[in-house]
């Protein structure tokens, strides 16, 4: 595992317990159940698509499952987008976690785009 390796599995990582605490509020407070689920599973699932790239069989196994998760982290920018929108997220909750997702989805694109140029691939 190098570098970028790492930084991906502790950014999505703590990007997923992000999500699980939003969802956990969308539940709670706003009783929103339907897109709050959809923004859960796509927002851990970057994460859990990460660890099953680092732990890859082959190079093309390891960005076909990043390319899993770059799909979900986009997926999540649409939840996200549209839960602003239709005013069960703040402008200012909204910006801070749709940096963090665009943060994640650079990073993922850049270890795909390095992986695929690398000489064996």
């Amino acid at each position: 595992m190098n570098g970028k390796d790492s930084i991906i599995r502790t950014k999505s990582f703590k990007f997923a317990i992000r999500i699980v605490n939003l969802f956990k509020l969308l539940v709670s407070s706003h009783k929103e159940f339907v897109l709050s689920k959809q923004l859960l599973r796509s927002g851990t699932s970057i994460g859990a698509n990460v660890r099953e790239a680092i732990n890859a069989q082959s190079t093309a196994d390891f960005i076909h499952k990043l390319s899993i998760s770059q799909k979900e982290c986009d997926e999540t920018l649409y939840w996200l987008e549209l839960l602003k929108e239709t005013d069960y997220i703040t402008e200012t909750e909204f910006i801070s976690l749709n940096n963090d997702a665009t943060e994640l989805l650079k990073i993922i694109r850049s270890i795909i785009i390095t992986s695929k140029n690398k000489p064996n691939s």
